[in-house]
């Protein structure tokens, strides 16, 4: 009896081991499990399309209605983010309906919101009109649903005859027809 209640110890000793042995291989393989999903998580910032020295036309009814040229482009799609970035800056054309250049956009970062349908300029953005009209701003929107810009920012627009200095802004896209929104400032240059 002794002999056999040794062996029936010994068994549930072996039974225990067997026990804690696939439980830490089940928790160290769960741990691999879970970087897995960390770095999986982490992978959903990448972005699904690089490339570089883009143009992008943006078309209404047949019609060119902008050209956007970027020299670094990241397109995200996510739940949490469905946006393109152009990390390097833009310029951006302006066309009216008979095919020619209204106005055009620069700046060094721009940001576009997918669903939003707009695109964030930031960082030194300046436009022009084909009248020779300027604007400067440190962010200006497109929204390209309703074809105009727009800034809550600090704005300077230089014209031949004067500047305009003030607090945000709203204008179609050729910059022909604009509002500053608070005018802190007007300088003349005629003489």
């Amino acid at each position: 009896m002794r002999i056999s209640g040794f062996i029936g110890i010994v068994m549930i000793k072996l039974k225990q081991l067997i026990f804690i042995s696939f439980a830490l291989l089940f928790i160290a393989c769960g741990s691999k499990e879970l970087d897995k999903v960390k770095i999986s998580a982490a992978a959903k910032d990448l972005p699904i399309e690089v490339g570089s020295n883009i143009y992008i036309n943006y078309t209404d009814s047949g019609y060119l209605k902008a050209k956007v040229f970027a020299p670094l482009l990241e397109r995200y799609s996510s739940e949490n983010r469905m946006e393109t970035e152009m990390r390097q800056g833009i310029t951006a054309y302006f066309y009216d309906n008979n095919g020619k250049i209204s106005s055009y956009i620069k700046s060094k970062y721009a940001i576009r919101n997918e669903s939003q349908r707009t695109l964030t300029a930031r960082k030194d953005v300046f436009v022009v009109n084909n009248k020779g009209d300027t604007l400067r701003t440190e962010e200006l929107i497109w929204d390209e649903k309703n074809d105009r810009i727009y800034s809550e920012q600090f704005v300077k627009i230089t014209s031949p005859d004067r500047i305009i200095l003030g607090s945000g802004l709203e204008s179609n896209t050729a910059f022909t027809k604009f509002r500053v929104l608070n005018i802190t400032g007007v300088i003349s240059l005629k003489q």
